[in-house]
């Protein structure tokens, strides 16, 4: 049975950071791509960022430039750092396989809240 736990996250005032953690049980992530997901109030989950199996990134635009998706082998565990947190990236935020090709999503974790306020 795999299990992704997201932590990190918290209330940050506007210009602030945090980083993210996703870890794994069950399942070696970096078999697979990799993504984070957000979910703000009253809308549905978005794509926020993601890292291939070659390591390279992508990103939706509103957040290029300020975070940064990462990952650690060793520890299965796969990182959002995100800087300059603006008011509109408040949002409950979720990791997962990047499914957006068609690949099965794993089970998803309960996410962690950031809280961004002005």
């Amino acid at each position: 049975q795999v299990q992704l736990v997201e932590s990190g996250g918290g209330l940050v005032q506007a210009g602030g950071s945090l980083r993210l953690s996703c870890a794994a049980s069950g399942r070696t992530l970096s078999n697979y791509a990799m993504a984070w997901f957000r979910q703000a109030p009253g809308k549905g989950r978005a794509f926020v960022a993601v890292i291939f199996r070659s390591g390279s990134t992508d990103y939706t635009d509103s957040v290029k430039g300020r975070f940064t998706i990462s990952r650690d082998t060793a520890k299965n565990t796969v990182y959002l750092q995100m800087n300059s947190l603006k008011p509109e990236d408040t949002a409950v935020y979720f990791c997962n396989i990047d499914f957006r090709s068609g690949a099965t999503p794993l089970g998803w974790g309960q996410g962690t809240q950031v809280t961004v306020s002005s």
